[in-house]
């Protein structure tokens, strides 16, 4: 069984509001999943679709490192979330987390965790 298949990506790729995006692909899910086990304390973070985008879910790490990729549709994230037993908000509701934006500025800056 494939990754469209097990995550519902197939059902996902409906036609919504982007337009200019690509489709999320099964390699955008692995990566989230690769990402979620090879880190701890993961959260996903569920992005909405926009017109220039499709719905996106960033995973983000107890440290803060984060990644963004496309996941076709809520549901999809949900399924991985579920079957990995992490976390999955809406950003919308909840917001980003502050260790995520400090991740950011630090590597923005060039500095690593312990400077």
């Amino acid at each position: 069984m494939g990754w469209r298949d097990r995550f519902g990506l197939r059902r996902a790729r409906r036609r919504g509001k982007a337009r200019f995006d690509r489709p999320a692909e099964d390699s955008d899910v692995k990566a989230l999943i690769d990402f979620a086990r090879s880190r701890t304390g993961v959260e996903f973070y569920v992005e909405p679709e926009t017109f220039a985008t499709g719905t996106t879910a960033v995973g983000v790490a107890h440290d803060g490192e984060w990644t963004r990729r496309r996941v076709g549709s809520p549901d999809v994230i949900r399924k991985v979330a579920r079957k990995l037993a992490v976390p999955v908000y809406d950003v919308l509701v909840v917001g980003y987390p502050k260790r995520m934006r400090e991740w950011t500025a630090r590597n923005k800056r060039g500095l690593s965790l312990d400077d």
